[in-house]
């Protein structure tokens, strides 16, 4: 608590500082009007959003402009304390727009909650699916085939648990949307530990794909994202082993986080490793009666969930397999990731790049998928990912949403841009030793 004191008294002085001049901070209210305009419009189309699908895209593709001319602003203007209360109070008021709408862009949060009751009747979630045999009860009549109703439950055990506390779809998005706001919490603690503009949490509380993902169709991700970003914050703070912890709880939440375990335990201890360690057996611990079964959802998922890839195809094509495309890819990650502790890079930049690039290899890449690697733009805006972060709405169009099909022209506006501006970062990055989070302010390079 020491510690946090003066953390504190330099946000406060922070905020203090001297901004531009008044129009950046009306211009900035502006186009917060212009999005809570959009936003709702998103919530009163709720019941009818399909036979609205080409607005709905134009209107987020609009908000996806205006966010990025708000980020310009903020990166570009030392704002002060006006700014800053209204890029706060816009955050919360996005989000109590698009809480009441109907999450019709996904049904995940039905499978939530059938996975929820499935613990409330003391049943196992690795084990039973929606389509057991006299389970048929469980399922919500408002939506009786959840997603994977074939297939046990994907979702590490710290999501299960929180499942299980939470009974009705709009509980699942209340809770979902309190935890992206700690999220956005942890980033401004964050920012203040490593003396960076406060500002910058902008470019996470106000990105449309995230308010889209979490208030509006409640998925889960927050729960891992906050604690990921605890994770970093305790070791910014020089507490490794309360770092160590939150990392595992996040990757108890969702898997994603295990990229960066490598990266954490070159910057601590190796005995830490066992907090993690004894942190996933004790999880899991409840769930072991699933036997040799305890993952077989997460190996349905790798074998037959496809939806929104960009590279992989061409891995798949080039493979002439899927399983040996998986495994180019996997390969191409773990070269990333011994590339990046070569060169003993940031965690922050790491992460960015990893969370991101995984996405681009893998074979299923949810609009949502994308809000994982969002947070880490409030320290490197990278344009090319902040494009990424406006274009994945295009993932919405029912081709690539119900996994019909993959329309080429949409994947190309999706993913074309985003391609296009690395591969210039890349040209114009040629002949120079690329440095960027090497020597990331407050985090400590330590030998095992």
């Amino acid at each position: 608590m020491g510690k946090m004191v003066p953390l504190f008294r330099c946000c406060f002085r922070r905020l203090k500082a001297p901004g531009p001049t008044g129009v950046v901070t009306l211009t900035l209210a502006a186009l917060a009007a212009g999005l809570t305009g959009i936003y709702f419009w998103v919530e009163q189309q709720q019941d009818n959003l399909d036979s609205h699908m080409p607005e709905f895209i134009g209107l987020l593709l609009l908000a996806g402009i205006l966010y990025v001319v708000a980020v310009f602003l903020v990166e570009r203007f030392p704002l002060g304390r006006a700014a800053m209360i209204v890029i706060l109070i816009s955050t919360v008021l996005f989000r109590l727009v698009l809480l009441p709408a109907t999450p019709s862009l996904s049904d995940d949060v039905y499978r939530y909650q059938w996975d929820g009751r499935v613990q409330r009747a003391h049943l196992n979630p690795y084990v039973a699916f929606p389509h057991s045999p006299g389970l048929a009860y469980l399922l919500n009549p408002e939506n009786p085939e959840p997603p994977g109703e074939d297939t046990p439950t994907i979702y590490p055990p710290l999501s299960e648990f929180a499942y299980r506390m939470i009974e009705t779809v709009p509980g699942y998005k209340r809770v979902s949307t309190i935890l992206d706001l700690a999220c956005v919490g942890m980033l401004l603690l964050l920012l203040a530990a490593m003396k960076r503009p406060l500002h910058r949490v902008l470019t996470y509380a106000w990105n449309p794909a995230v308010l889209i993902s979490f208030a509006m169709s409640g998925h889960f991700d927050p729960l891992a994202i906050v604690m990921f970003l605890a994770a970093l914050f305790f070791l910014v703070t020089d507490r490794p082993g309360l770092s160590i912890a939150a990392l595992a709880l996040s990757f108890l939440s969702k898997f994603f986080p295990v990229l960066l375990l490598p990266a954490f335990l070159k910057r601590v201890r190796l005995a830490y490793a066992g907090i993690f360690a004894i942190l996933v057996f004790t999880l899991y611990l409840p769930f072991l009666g699933a036997g040799l079964h305890l993952f077989d959802g997460a190996r349905n998922y790798g074998r037959d969930w496809s939806n929104n890839a960009s590279f992989f195809p061409l891995l798949q094509f080039v493979a002439r397999s899927k399983p040996r495309a998986e495994l180019f890819a996997g390969l191409i990650v773990l070269a990333a990731i011994g590339y990046l502790t070569k060169l003993r890079a940031g965690l922050l930049w790491s992460s960015l790049v990893l969370m991101g690039g995984v996405l681009l290899v893998s074979p299923t890449a949810y609009p949502w998928y994308f809000t994982w690697s969002i947070p880490f733009l409030c320290f490197y805006p990278s344009a090319a990912w902040l494009l990424m972060g406006v274009t994945s709405v295009l993932g919405y169009t029912p081709p690539l949403a119900d996994g019909s099909g993959n329309s080429l022209l949409m994947l190309s506006l999706e993913y074309g841009p985003v391609y296009l501006w690395l591969a210039y970062y890349c040209w114009a990055a040629r002949g120079k030793r690329r440095s960027a989070g090497v020597q990331e302010l407050g985090i400590r390079h330590r030998n095992a």
